[in-house]
């Protein structure tokens, strides 16, 4: 296992420092703006060294388990169609509803292969659902250094320990790939995940949100508590967008990790989430075994609690500026 462990590091450490080397070769920087939450020009595209260590695992994993062969194979599909339109979108943007088609097209993929494997309909359906969503999701909330990759390094652990077996593996590849990527990103960014990156990791979190569906239903449940900070304020931010009816497709800076990395800084505000998903993950670890009834009780806590968070932080900013006026 910890060989495991330190192969799918070194291959995203490693191709982090490639895509680096890539792009500020092809002048792929991300440059300061109203809509964006940086200072300096810095290179985008790292996470597809995540993307890669990610495939390699699936390989791995279809020749050690041919019994998964065809699940393995449709959620491999999905992700490198996610990976490919983002890099896509890296190199030259593209419109968003051709990226929201392809993210479509990679969720059926999924969807077809669970019904494959699980022969359930719903399944089917929370698979295709839940890779459109986690892949914007993750999309939306990487904006400040470290934030993304580290939330998906902590979920990812959470879906190994409740797993295991050949997806607990892949659970594992995934965080460790994170965490190979990780100095690259943060506290200093020296490269972004990028949007190939970012949808990547959102899909291969669905894929195994939905294995652990398959799994155990109550397990599914639990997850829900290491995904409440970036389900509260992604889902948060962009009803308040609807309402208001701005361009929520378009990129901005209104979410709530985005107002508080303004007043204290990146840092500090991806350690507080970190410590958010970390303490939630914890929870899930010890009381995982109890009724079915707690961890929907602890859900709906958790999820009124981060709501809570959200409200403030995202007033946290104006509040300020009001008070530094008088």
């Amino acid at each position: 296992m910890l060989f495991w462990l330190l192969l799918h590091f070194m291959i995203a450490a490693a191709g982090t420092l490639l895509a680096r080397r890539y792009a500020l070769q092809r002048d792929l920087l991300d440059h300061p703006g109203e809509r964006r939450s940086h200072q300096v020009a810095t290179p985008r595209g790292g996470g597809i060294a995540i993307v890669v260590a990610v495939l390699v695992a699936i390989v791995a994993l279809v020749l050690r388990d041919p019994s998964q062969r065809w699940l393995l194979g449709g959620f491999g599909v999905g992700l490198v169609l996610v990976a490919a339109v983002g890099m896509m979108d890296d190199h030259r943007p593209l419109p968003a509803s051709l990226r929201l088609a392809v993210h479509a097209l990679a969720g059926v993929v999924l969807a077809i292969s669970v019904q494959m494997a699980a022969g359930n309909p719903w399944l089917s359906v929370f698979a295709f659902v839940l890779a459109v969503a986690l892949t914007n999701i993750w999309n939306f909330m990487d904006g400040i250094n470290g934030l993304a990759a580290s939330q998906a390094l902590l979920v990812a652990l959470a879906l190994a320990w409740v797993l295991g077996g050949t997806w607990g593996l892949l659970a594992g590849a995934l965080a460790a790939a994170c965490a190979g990527f990780l100095p690259f990103n943060f506290p200093r960014a020296r490269i972004f995940l990028g949007d190939g990156g970012s949808g990547g990791i959102g899909f291969c979190l669905a894929g195994l949100g939905t294995v652990a569906a398959m799994t155990d239903r109550a397990a599914a449940l639990w997850l829900l508590l290491p995904l409440s900070a970036f389900l509260v304020d992604a889902g948060l931010t962009l009803l308040m967008r609807l309402v208001q009816r701005e361009r929520w497709w378009e990129a901005h800076t209104r979410h709530a990790y985005q107002a508080w990395a303004r007043v204290v800084g990146h840092t500090r505000v991806t350690l507080a989430y970190a410590s958010w998903t970390a303490t939630t993950v914890a929870v899930m670890i010890v009381l995982g075994a109890t009724p079915v009834s707690l961890a929907l009780t602890l859900c709906v806590v958790t999820y009124l609690a981060a709501s809570v968070g959200w409200w403030r932080l995202e007033r946290m900013e104006s509040h300020i500026k009001t008070i530094g006026g008088k």
